[in-house]
């Protein structure tokens, strides 16, 4: 019933009157203006209001807002990470001790600069030790890194399948660490073979070597 009032209303509305409403207002005195344009009149002012604060103010104010809440968004997840690391610390550091007794147990792999001569002697007895004939032994130049040093030595030894396979395992198995590179076997009369490749040994540097090659480093860093 109240709907079908109001769309009677609507039809009844005098369209020509409300036009009338807003010819000849007297900006100087808006107290007398009809009733629907001082409506009209306060609405406007009401939306222009709103929208200069939206533009002048609240926008701002707005966008620092979303600024703060995301602020508080990574600091809450930075602190839920603190807060794990915290919880799991004892873990961290048993395994950070784990690390550095396996590092240590690795370290005392490599020969020190003292004892490079008797593990190169060490290998050479590998191959005679097995009856294999060497045509090259020749260690190389030294390759520095961060605390420890790399010695090339090329090989070359002729002898039987047998005899090499366990010269290749008894270098394996050195307490100390020894490597075989770019292995190269070629078949030789009677029955032999030869057999080329690189060994590379390694040992650790002593202090006075590391703050000498750290010395460098700081040179050629600074030089470019």
């Amino acid at each position: 019933m109240s709907s079908r009032l109001s769309m009677e209303g609507l039809r009844n509305l005098d369209y020509q009157s409300l036009l009338r409403d807003f010819r000849g207002l007297d900006p100087n005195d808006p107290g007398q203006w009809p009733l629907a344009p001082r409506v009209a009149f306060l609405v406007a002012v009401f939306l222009a209001i709103v929208v200069g604060g939206w533009w002048l103010d609240w926008s701002a104010q707005w966008e620092q807002l979303e600024t703060k809440r995301a602020e508080e968004t990574n600091l809450k997840q930075e602190w839920r990470d603190k807060k794990e690391q915290a919880v799991n610390l004892p873990e961290y550091k048993r395994q950070l001790s784990e690390i550095d007794r396996q590092f240590g147990a690795l370290l005392k792999q490599l020969p020190n600069r003292s004892e490079m001569e008797s593990l190169l002697a060490d290998i050479n007895q590998a191959g005679l030790g097995r009856g294999l004939q060497f045509e090259l032994f020749k260690p190389g130049t030294e390759s520095m890194k961060d605390f420890y040093a790399e010695l090339p030595i090329a090989v070359r030894v002729v002898g039987s399948y047998h005899d090499l396979g366990e010269f290749v395992s008894d270098v394996a198995q050195m307490p100390r660490i020894v490597t075989l590179n770019d292995v190269a076997i070629e078949a030789q009369k009677e029955g032999s073979l030869k057999f080329d490749a690189t060994a590379v040994t390694y040992r650790y540097l002593d202090d006075e070597e590391v703050a000498k090659l750290r010395k460098e480093k700081a040179k050629e860093k600074a030089a470019k």
